[in-house]
């Protein structure tokens, strides 16, 4: 028996490793990027034949598990929960035609929001599409589940979500298991097109299937130990009981045992889709009062039958957005008990208690920024520099800091950078005003989503320029190699794409590549390339701004090291902390200038050419 101490990330590898899944795709996204490469790294120590890919993106990492599912491998995918809105054409369609292999999609939740655009609930879109969900509450549940979903998917041959929250995804916890053996399930596509590719005639037919499979599975959800489950005791009547899913339930569960509270039962609903009507109405029947705890929104709230009974959101005893950290669950509960004439748990307020803590100690506020000697810094203050009043629509990614450097005007999600690059023309253009626009977008988000919406800007006239920022990797969600390089997630060498002929491809005339850290001559090519955008006979201009991340290729991004430092000519007019924004940069309040902290200078030499009073200076 092997024990490793590990990120629910982790112990999700392990159960997919577990389950035999052959084929393990994603695009990576917080909080669900660290799931494929744990599956690489177990997979090359154990010697296993699992085929791992990064993929373009969510849709292409759907497609490419659901065909293998479809010849009787054992497939999986994972993404955030925005990812799964890339991939919801495919998914919807998949749960109705079904598949031979299990088919397992794990939809990592962002209640908070920490690092996402919105705070949306996988089990909604799990409903939405008719795929089954299970809502694992610890790493180690989520490890258990994985097994249970393989076999459910290919017991009834529908697609089954797993939907694990952000504090499973980056909670620890000590994971046991054996060995792993390669599952050698060879592939076999058999013809079936009524199936396959089926029409909207055969499709109305396999919704009918799907509804039939949902009444068999909400049975079996019904009895479905350990992850549907309470501790009712028979006969006895209840003021009040808790029906709660995902981590809220072990939070629950955790409080009574720590007040001692043996008076309010709790259901425990980690398989909450198709619903589990039996055993949901036993517990209600045996409640005067049920209050719904669960993350991010009212699935099953709104499954249940008695409004009247029931308490959560819609009675605004749970907040309607947040995460529901453990003092936010002691408030609800403590409401919910004294409505009910209960004893509270407490009459302390920990939640007010930590804020109050925290402000007390007067720490300073930093706002996210990037790196010092990211490249994407000096892009930004070239775009400000050259074209200031412009509009800056920009994207998902590390770039999104750019705000920070009054750079990013707008961030609607992944691709929208040109789409609303093309969208502002179209508006401008209307009233007859050529208005300058500037977008910017990643070389991995411009792979991921941003080709069409280029080529349909082409095609339409659009005129902006587009300012792709090139810096080798998928930085923010944890280094994952680019398409631009030759290396896959596994080691293996693969084909890289040349971001050039895709630009080409696109229909753009007007493409120039800068090194991003040669800020005066990336000044000068924005401006001639918005004057082209503009110009009667012009078009589309795009930039690739490129240099290497300093996090990802530090030998290669500061080939020479420039250490600076700031001279007596600096009388503190704060333009480089406004428009550059370097943290290696500080305020001598004392002395009323600022200086260099060489602890955090990458002297990456940027900064040269940034001050107005050439107060910063080589050493």
């Amino acid at each position: 028996m092997k024990q490793e101490f590990l990120l629910g990330n982790g112990a999700i590898a392990i159960g997919l490793l577990e389950a035999g899944c052959q084929i393990m795709t994603s695009y990576p996204g917080t909080p669900s990027s660290e799931i494929l490469p744990e599956v690489t790294r177990l997979s090359k120590a154990h010697g296993l034949n699992t085929a791992i890919e990064w993929s373009i993106n969510e849709k292409v990492a759907f497609d490419n598990a659901f065909a293998a599912a479809v010849t009787g491998k054992r497939a999986a995918c994972c993404m955030k929960m925005v990812g799964l809105n890339v991939a919801s054409d495919s998914f919807m369609s998949a749960a109705y035609q079904g598949n031979i292999g299990g088919l397992v999609i794990i939809s990592c939740d962002d209640p908070g929001p920490h690092s996402s655009q919105t705070e949306q609930d996988s089990r909604l879109m799990a409903r939405l599409g008719k795929v089954p969900v299970l809502d694992p509450g610890t790493p180690e549940e989520a490890r258990q589940m994985i097994k249970t979903a393989f076999e459910l998917s290919e017991e009834f041959q529908v697609p089954v979500l797993i939907r694990p929250a952000i504090r499973i995804c980056h909670a620890r916890q000590n994971i046991k298991y054996e060995g792993f053996e390669n599952n050698v399930t060879k592939s076999e596509f058999k013809r079936e097109p009524t199936r396959w590719a089926s029409t909207p005639k055969f499709r109305f037919v396999q919704h009918k299937a799907l509804n039939e499979k949902h009444l068999k599975i909400s049975e079996r959800f019904s009895d479905f130990e350990p992850y549907n489950s309470h501790n009712l005791t028979s006969g006895k009547q209840y003021k009040l009981g808790v029906i709660a899913g995902g981590v809220p339930a072990f939070v629950i569960k955790d409080l009574f045992e720590e007040f001692d509270r043996t008076d309010i039962p709790i259901l425990k609903l980690g398989a909450p889709y198709p619903f589990p009507e039996k055993l949901t109405d036993e517990f209600m029947n045996a409640c005067d009062k049920v209050l719904v705890v669960e993350e991010t929104d009212t699935v099953i709230e709104y499954m249940l039958r008695d409004k009247y009974k029931t308490l959560g959101r819609l009675s605004n005893h749970v907040p309607m957005e947040g995460e529901l950290v453990p003092e936010k669950i002691e408030a609800v509960l403590n409401k919910a008990m004294a409505d009910c004439g209960l004893e509270k748990l407490t009459d302390s307020n920990y939640a007010a208690t930590a804020f109050d803590l925290v402000g007390g100690m007067e720490l300073p506020i930093r706002k996210p920024t990037l790196c010092p000697g990211c490249p994407h810094r000096a892009s930004f203050y070239a775009i400000r520099k050259a074209v200031p009043k412009a509009i800056f629509p920009s994207d998902i990614g590390c770039y999104t800091l750019g705000s920070n450097l009054g750079g990013v005007d707008t961030v609607l999600d992944m691709g929208a950078g040109i789409t609303m690059a093309s969208g502002f023309w179209n508006a401008y253009i209307q009233d007859d005003i050529k208005k300058p626009i500037v977008a910017t977008m990643g070389d991995s988000t411009f792979f991921h989503s941003g080709t069409t919406g280029l080529i349909n800007a082409v095609y339409n006239n659009s005129r902006f320029v587009l300012v792709i920022l090139d810096n080798h990797i998928t930085a923010m969600t944890g280094m994952q190699p680019a398409l631009t390089q030759d290396i896959r997630v596994d080691g293996s060498k693969g084909n890289p794409i040349d971001l050039e002929s895709v630009v080409k491809g696109c229909g753009v005339e007007y493409l120039k590549v800068v090194d991003s850290f040669e800020t005066k001559k990336l000044i000068q090519t924005l401006k001639d390339a918005t004057e082209y955008a503009q110009s009667d006979d012009g078009g589309i201009a795009v930039i690739i701004s490129r240099h290497p991340c300093v996090i990802g290729f530090r030998k290669e991004a500061l080939p020479e090291k420039i250490k600076v430092e700031t001279s007596d000519d600096c009388d503190d007019c704060g333009y480089c902390h406004k428009r550059f924004e370097c943290p290696a940069l500080v305020r001598d309040v004392e002395n009323e200038k600022t200086v260099v902290n060489q602890a955090l200078c990458a002297q990456c030499g940027v900064c040269l050419d940034i001050c107005p009073k050439d107060a910063i200076v080589r050493i």
